[in-house]
């Protein structure tokens, strides 16, 4: 008897799935949907104004013994304060000591009148007579200094107006930051008018139409704003981390955004096509929420979870990230399941965009996707090997990755607070990166603990691992129970002999000096420790992270094709695609050839977050791509063709889509690496290669030639064939 492909019940038999319902209500009540959407997006970013972002405490970036040190200090109110100094140089060559006392004078005066200002160290020359620094120390605790710095800079400023003939320059942790984060929202903000104008050409040459090409870029804006407003709220338990966490979002929401947006959009104006153009627009949003807007809450979900896994790190940075992203993926969820039917509904007819252009493009496609897949489809092995051969070959640097943490040493020269504090560092080798050590006793050990100390500065006066230095460098408590001694290093903190000296100070100097005094308790901070302390806590968590998005990815994609084997593939596809990106990130930025092509001094190492961020966003937006073509696939081999031309028509079907969605997204990404931050550029980079690798070599290459293999080997899922009625 001849097999019959099962019909499927009436609509009436069966309960329509949820976002079927949802786009029905929005595209029977249009003008309703998009006042909800508003209103919605108006409460959430107008509550978050309101309510304010609740910023982690100081302590919630304490790790490791570094983070006891810190803790032990803040305890017993021996902790560092907040310290800027001031150089006096002469433009000219030289420094003529007279004036650079009236200067130096003039200066103290002005910040000892100041509120912010604790006290203002006397004057001190440089060894070769050529320099001399005055050291300011802030009121207030040190992580509350830099929201007092302005009055600071100002009094600075002044004094250089009154003496042209010197040159003034202030640096500081404080200070720095400051002009750091001043500079770093500029270019964001640079970035954002980069990508808007050029994802709206692109949108504008997919629809042939501006209307439709608005309608991504708005809802992914709006999104954001949505986002934004509910991570304020959400800070409040989850408190934010700061930095870039918001870019970060925002980044994440105009990709997932824009996606979402343009993979519905774009099975509308299919299915308008399939059923022709007298159909009733309503049909073919409604058959576009069964098909890609399924499709689209699967990925939502899919991303999140690749996300999540950044809370397993246990660090209050990547948790931030973690939040916010996850909130502003579903804001696009929502927004492309309730407004967007809603609007295309509106839209009528002119949702098939502008004829000549999209007949043109659709026609062109046509032909390029034809000729890409023709060597996957032919010869499967050989591609796949091809194909494996390049990300694998890619991948392979990764093996070789150092990592640490932003030093100084990395900060853009042409910020003048960074500039100054090379400047400082050279005349002043003790200013510049220094080791605390923390220790406790009892009362009874205080005088034991206090000889300890002066030994443990004795011994590091004379070992060149360290800078020797003639001022004061002790905190004592007030019952003498504790004492923090600072030890400077001439060397940056990405510097191995910065390392080497950790080395020594921790598992020698202390132990043998502090560590002998009776019930004495010590830890090691500083910005060399706390940066071996982090990259090693990453370390430790990198193989959790990667573990639970593989295995929780794995069961997202199973409970979305049933089959193990299409799970499976995706999750080894993604990994190459990421691994590929990391191997890429260490050959660019651990060696030095690259550095003009990218305008970047190569640290020699890549920074601490970035594989970790790299990992779990490309490996979620991965599967974003992968669930919008593995359902095509799916799809295709459900209307009955056979396992071969169902690759073919699924591949062809989304690739148009998919490609455009990733030039989007490489365009966001690619803006980054023009940011003067080199974790920002890693970051950048590495994302845009990752996402044209996934979209050129594992879609085109990769993925037709492996499902083309299974299907020829007799492992095509029976869950995708149609089944036969009785």
């Amino acid at each position: 008897m001849t097999s019959r492909t099962a019909v499927s019940p009436p609509p009436a038999a069966r309960r329509r799935p949820t976002a079927v319902r949802i786009a029905a209500w929005s595209a029977a009540n249009p003008w309703k949907a998009v006042a909800a959407w508003i209103v919605f997006v108006a409460v959430c970013f107008g509550t978050g104004a309101v309510a304010g972002t609740e910023r982690a405490a100081f302590s919630d970036f304490w790790i490791g013994e570094a983070g006891d040190a810190e803790a032990m200090a803040v305890e017993h109110g021996v902790a560092a304060p907040a310290v800027e100094r001031v150089l006096i140089t002469d433009p000219e060559g030289g420094l003529d000591p007279a004036a650079a006392d009236a200067a130096a004078a003039d200066l103290t005066a002005r910040m000892e009148a100041l509120d912010e200002v604790g006290s203002v160290s006397d004057p001190v020359t440089s060894a070769d007579g050529d320099a001399v620094m005055v050291a300011v120390t802030m009121s207030m605790p040190f992580h509350e200094a830099v929201d007092h710095i302005d009055p600071l800079l100002a009094a600075t400023a002044a004094v250089q107006a009154d003496h042209p003939g010197l040159d003034l320059a202030q640096t500081g942790s404080k200070s720095m930051s400051a002009e750091l984060d001043e500079q770093l929202g500029a270019e964001l903000a640079g970035v954002e008018r980069f990508t808007l104008p050029l994802t709206l050409a692109i949108l504008f040459v997919v629809f042939g139409s501006l209307l439709l090409a608005g309608v991504p870029l708005l809802l992914a804006v709006t999104s954001i704003m949505a986002g934004l407003g509910v991570y304020a709220l959400a800070s409040h338990v989850f408190p934010d981390a700061g930095g870039a966490v918001t870019s970060v979002l925002a980044m994440i929401g105009m990709a997932v955004g824009v996606d979402y947006s343009l993979f519905y959009l774009k099975r509308v104006r299919e299915e308008r096509r399939r059923a022709g153009a007298d159909a009733g627009l309503d049909a073919a949003v409604l058959a576009a929420a069964a098909t890609a807007g399924r499709t689209i809450v699967t990925s939502g979900i899919a991303v999140a979870v690749s996300l999540a896994g950044l809370y397993l790190v246990g660090d209050i940075i990547f948790s931030s990230i973690a939040t916010a992203c996850i909130i502003v993926v579903a804001m696009a969820v929502v927004s492309s399941l309730t407004v967007l039917p809603a609007l295309l509904a509106k839209f009528g007819r002119r949702v098939d965009g502008g004829r000549l252009l999209r007949r043109k493009a659709t026609a062109d496609q046509s032909r390029l996707w034809t000729a890409l897949l023709r060597p996957a489809l032919r010869r499967p092995a050989v591609t796949a090997a091809v194909g494996l051969a390049v990300t694998v070959g890619l991948a392979i640097p990764a093996l070789g990755m150092t990592t640490s943490v932003e030093g100084k040493e990395t900060f853009p020269k042409s910020l003048e607070t960074i500039a100054a504090y090379d400047d400082l560092t050279e005349a002043f080798p003790d200013a510049g990166v220094a080791f605390t050590v923390v220790a406790r006793t009892d009362p009874a050990g205080a005088d034991d603990l206090a000889a300890a100390v002066a030994e443990l500065e004795a011994a590091t006066q004379a070992n060149p691992l360290f800078a020797p230095t003639d001022g004061p460098r002790t905190r004592v408590s007030d019952d003498g129970t504790a004492i923090a001694i600072d030890l400077p290093v001439p060397y940056p903190t990405s510097d191995p002999r910065a390392a080497e000296s950790l080395e020594l100070l921790r598992g020698d100097l202390v132990p043998a000096t502090v560590g002998r005094v009776d019930g004495a308790e010590y830890a090691v901070s500083g910005e060399p420790a706390y940066a071996a302390d982090y990259s090693a806590h990453q370390a430790e968590r990198l193989y959790l992270v990667l573990a639970f998005v593989l295995i929780a990815t794995f069961l997202v994609m199973l409970a979305a094709f049933r089959s193990a084997l299409v799970a499976a593939l995706s999750m080894v596809l993604n990994l190459l695609s990421t691994l590929a990106a990391w191997g890429a990130l260490v050959l660019v930025f651990q060696g030095t050839w690259a550095e003009g092509l990218l305008d970047f001094d190569s640290p020699g190492f890549i920074g601490t977050r970035t594989p970790l961020l790299v990992f779990t966003i490309l490996f979620g937006l991965s599967l974003d791509y992968q669930l919008f073509v593995m359902s095509r696939i799916k799809e295709a081999a459900e209307r009955g063709l056979e396992p071969h031309e169902a690759v073919r028509q699924g591949i062809l079907s989304s690739a148009s889509v998919v490609t455009s969605a990733a030039v989007i997204m490489m365009s966001v990404f690619v803006a980054f690496v023009f940011i003067d931050r080199i974790e920002m550029k890693q970051l950048g980079f590495a994302l845009a290669l990752g996402v044209l690798l996934d979209a050129v070599v594992v879609r085109v290459m990769m993925l037709p030639a492996l499902m083309a293999v299974v299907a020829r080997l007799g492992r095509w899922p029976a869950r995708w064939r149609p089944q036969p009625t009785p």
